[in-house]
């Protein structure tokens, strides 16, 4: 069940979210609270859920993945309803694919990808996303420029 949250509160997301290592000293001082309120605060938004993990941002651009493609997806109108928890299943295997979300409108899933370049792209789209369960049709885009990431590392 949500609840009010306080500006302390979203305070200490905003500052969690912007660097996930803060100590409970540090997150404390930069959110004008003592040490024990600041850390009971944490707990209490990781036990209610607002705050579910911390993680690392990796640079896959370091790592050789500097391609990024957009892949609208559309299954068989046709397809069964198990059809989806199939292709759900499926495309979690699929290294490659950072994102995977269900669309309502003209197509039904929306993937972002990140290769090595466009023929290791044009690989693991023959390969395995064109092989997926139920699918129709792909439509894909190559990113040209980011202009937002919220979770890239400030």
């Amino acid at each position: 069940m949500a609840r009010d949250l306080d500006s302390i509160d979203a305070r200490i997301m905003a500052e969690l979210e912007s660097d996930g290592r803060l100590s409970i000293v540090e997150l404390a001082q930069r959110v004008n609270l003592t040490n024990t309120p600041c850390s009971e605060r944490v707990k209490r938004l990781e036990r209610e859920g607002y705050i579910k993990g911390y993680c690392a941002l990796i640079n896959k651009d370091q790592l050789g993945l500097a391609h990024r493609t957009i892949v609208q997806v559309s299954l068989a109108a046709s397809a069964a309803e198990n059809v989806l928890g199939k292709f759900n299943d499926a495309v979690q295997r699929i290294e490659e694919v950072e994102l995977c979300l269900m669309i309502a409108g003209s197509f039904d899933y929306l993937l972002v990808m990140r290769t090595r370049d466009m023929a290791h792209f044009r690989q693991v789209l023959d390969e395995r996303i064109n092989r997926l369960p139920g699918i129709l049709q792909t439509n894909s885009f190559a990113v040209m420029e980011t202009a937002k990431d919220v979770f890239a590392n400030p």
